[in-house]
């Protein structure tokens, strides 16, 4: 695996002419340091990738529930009991 290199630093004037060129730059993976009288004064970086929409009814697996309407259908007359009976409660 490769070191990350440096942060590139470019002054503020290199900055306002070649703004698209860094942007691009960034984008890329590469981090640039403007700098201001000589001295880091902002930085230009990648932003963090957004992750995907969560879809209702997948598990975060990304497969689907094996029986979603399993969800709705009433408890049996077992595991209500279990319910009920407060075996499951403190």
């Amino acid at each position: 695996m490769d070191a990350p290199s440096p942060p590139r630093l470019v002054n503020v004037h290199e900055a306002k002419t070649q703004l698209s060129r860094l942007i691009d730059a960034a984008h890329d993976g590469e981090t640039i340091v403007v700098a201001k009288a000589g001295k880091p004064w902002a930085r230009l970086m990648p932003l963090e990738p957004t992750p995907p929409p969560r879809l209702p009814g997948r598990l975060r697996s990304g497969t689907p529930l094996a029986d979603p309407e399993g969800l709705l259908r009433p408890l049996d007359h077992d595991d209500l009991a279990l319910w009920d009976g407060g075996a499951l409660r403190p």
